[in-house]
């Protein structure tokens, strides 16, 4: 049976003439499973908080006026900016007991599991709903690893709003000149290529530039969980976090390994864009919205170099994907089907195409491909990314990631902030199973 129209609308028959010829049986028209009348949605206004400022928040505010200006059930949506992921969490916890909390919420997968005893509402019944759902064939469209990420225990706490992911970018032209004809696949060719950048600048006659080259490090929590996922490990075992494993060790080991014999270094103070187009670093690593910057980077600098991305090279390739989801709190049945019309409206391929043309995300759907030509010639490490989405690999579905991803970052840092060495790895990641226990009380 064919998906019903994004709105659906009545339609009359003509009716027949005498010798008209008899017409087949007419098809039925869908029926709904959740039992509410969609005139009782006119009138109705429901409440949006969202994270965003600047360029995001105003995208997110021109998008409600035209799905007010235009949807055919007569309800309005208010967007209501909560300045970042944190503010929004703790007002979104505060709220949870008032009648006043939102319908919905654009936040983090963890979030809505710190929410769901409060009053999450399980999506399942509206995205299958003969009606109201989507079709099959429209939920095959998402990328799993996207559509994965807010399915808890059979029941799910929301659907993708926006994704990026992390990964490396890659000065290949550089690296040519230095011998390689190919992009690191392993750890030991990443190591290679790293160290023999460095090298290139130990031989000239500056000291002052002898760490450069090799890998820029960043402490970011989602760079660390790369190279875990990597090496074949990660923060859990089964259900449970467990960092303290022999592939976490190898990973972190690998790393510390890098740093102490100058293949990587720590550049706190510089901009990461500008030590990458200026081939300061063969390596960097980012989120896949950074694309327009190091473009831009590489222009003022009027550097042709050819650069490319990467995922984390190791016995896994992966890159991270993570971002928001669209989450229902309980309301009313009509504040909760209205609140879902408005985000099935969201996840359109138009209005995915939006999205990525302003801010550089991943799309969530494969239609929304064809309309982002232009994107995709314009930053074609973007495409790539896209294209390496089989091999990424989402965060952890517990509620305590939202601490837990600040402890990894953390640890990550002190890694190389207090210089330890790579012996005491072991304890390091011990404190932060220490930590994960105390989170999860």
């Amino acid at each position: 049976m064919p998906a019903p129209p994004l709105f659906p609308t009545a339609t009359s028959t003509p009716s027949a003439s005498p010798t008209a010829a008899p017409s087949p049986s007419p098809i039925p028209s869908p029926v709904s499973r959740l039992g509410i009348d969609a005139q009782v949605l006119h009138g109705l206004t429901i409440r949006a908080w969202h994270p965003w400022f600047g360029n995001e928040a105003a995208l997110f505010e021109s998008q409600v006026a035209e799905f007010n200006a235009t949807n055919p059930w007569g309800f309005q949506v208010v967007a209501v900016g909560q300045v970042n992921f944190a503010e929004l969490f703790t007002n979104v916890t505060l709220a949870l007991g008032s009648p006043d909390r939102p319908d919905l919420v654009i936040s983090l997968s963890e979030h809505a599991l710190a929410w769901d005893k409060a009053g999450v509402v399980d999506l399942t019944p509206y995205l299958t709903d003969p009606l109201w759902g989507l079709s099959a064939d429209e939920t095959a469209d998402f990328y799993p690893v996207l559509w994965d990420q807010d399915q808890i225990g059979g029941r799910r706490l929301g659907l993708p709003a926006q994704r990026t992911a992390r990964l490396l970018f890659y000065n290949q032209s550089w690296a040519r000149q230095l011998g390689f004809d190919s992009p690191p696949q392993t750890p030991d060719q990443f190591r290679r290529q790293a160290c023999r950048a460095n090298a290139s600048f130990r031989q000239n006659a500056d000291p002052q530039d002898d760490a450069l080259g090799g890998w820029l490090i960043d402490p970011h929590p989602m760079t660390a969980l790369g190279w875990m996922l990597a090496f074949g490990g990660g923060p859990l075992k089964g259900d449970a976090y467990h960092f303290l494993s022999p592939e976490n060790l190898d990973a972190f080991r690998f790393i510390k390994t890098l740093f102490d014999d100058g293949c990587a270094f720590l550049a706190p103070d510089a901009n990461p864009a500008d030590e990458f187009a200026a081939r300061r670093a063969l390596f960097l690593a980012g989120d896949l919205e950074d694309i327009p910057s190091l473009s831009r980077a590489f222009l003022e600098r009027g550097n042709p170099d050819r650069w490319i991305v990467l995922p984390f090279p190791g016995r896994q390739p992966t890159l991270v994907t993570y971002g928001s989801s669209y989450i229902i709190l309980a309301k009313q049945p009509a504040e909760q089907l209205a609140a879902w019309l408005f985000l099935r409206w969201m996840l359109t391929p138009e209005q995915q195409a939006r999205w990525v043309s302003a801010m550089g995300f991943l799309p969530v759907r494969r239609s929304a491909l064809p309309l982002l030509d232009d994107y995709r010639i314009a930053y074609p490490q973007w495409a790539q990314a896209v294209e390496a989405l089989p091999a990424a690999q989402g965060t952890p579905r517990l509620a305590s990631w939202r601490l837990m991803r600040q402890a990894l970052g953390d640890g990550f840092a002190y890694l190389f902030r207090m210089n330890l060495p790579p012996g005491q790895i072991p304890t390091l990641l011990a404190e932060m199973d220490k930590l994960a226990t105390e989170f999860e009380e």
